[in-house]
């Protein structure tokens, strides 16, 4: 049952869902009204922009809640090793477990990968930035933390693909597990 949207902020979710589930061009308008419960009318009043408009509002979502719980913890907890476990541990919780693919993954790999390339890159490129900022204040030579903070990435993007593809969540959980080993024991 759609919930009740009375602002622009309380269809993301939802959005957010069914861009997972269907990519950006999978997802249709009919699709977007039943999963809101919004009409064509609202949903044009607080995206004017459209589909494209509400993709770009997700993202943003996205990365403000990966700006507050992982980035920033990444950044500034004085115990770089306790930013990186609350890193780890707030991944597997947005996540779910590796139940929930990651959106912006979605759209890297498809066809709207141009029409978001700047959002997508910079998602990226902050994570991993602040994750090897965080490896070298634990210890980890400015080169190598570079290094592992790109295959930190790269294993959780893969995990998830695999998780899904597998129908396996633990996939995950492992991979998340034996990541966090190395980087902070």
């Amino acid at each position: 049952m759609p919930r009740l949207v009375a602002e622009r902020a309380d269809a993301l979710p939802a959005l957010g869902e069914l861009f997972r589930e269907f990519g950006f061009e999978g997802t249709s308008l009919s699709m977007i009204t039943v999963a809101t419960g919004l009409g064509k009318g609202s949903l044009y009043h607080f995206f004017p922009g459209g589909k494209e408009e509400m993709a770009a509002a997700v993202l943003a979502e996205i990365d403000a809640w990966f700006a507050t719980h992982v980035f920033e913890p990444l950044r500034r907890d004085p115990d770089a090793a306790a930013g990186i476990g609350r890193m780890f541990q707030a991944v597997d919780a947005y996540f779910r477990g590796g139940g929930r693919v990651c959106l912006v993954g979605v759209f890297s790999l498809g066809d709207t990968r141009e029409r978001f390339a700047t959002t997508l890159r910079t998602y990226f490129a902050v994570w991993g930035a602040a994750l090897t900022d965080a490896l070298s204040r634990a210890g980890w030579n400015p080169t190598a933390a570079a290094d592992f903070a790109e295959e930190i990435l790269a294993g959780i993007q893969g995990a998830l693909v695999l998780s899904r593809a597998l129908d396996e969540p633990a996939v995950f959980s492992r991979m998340l597990a034996r990541l966090r080993q190395r980087a902070i024991g």
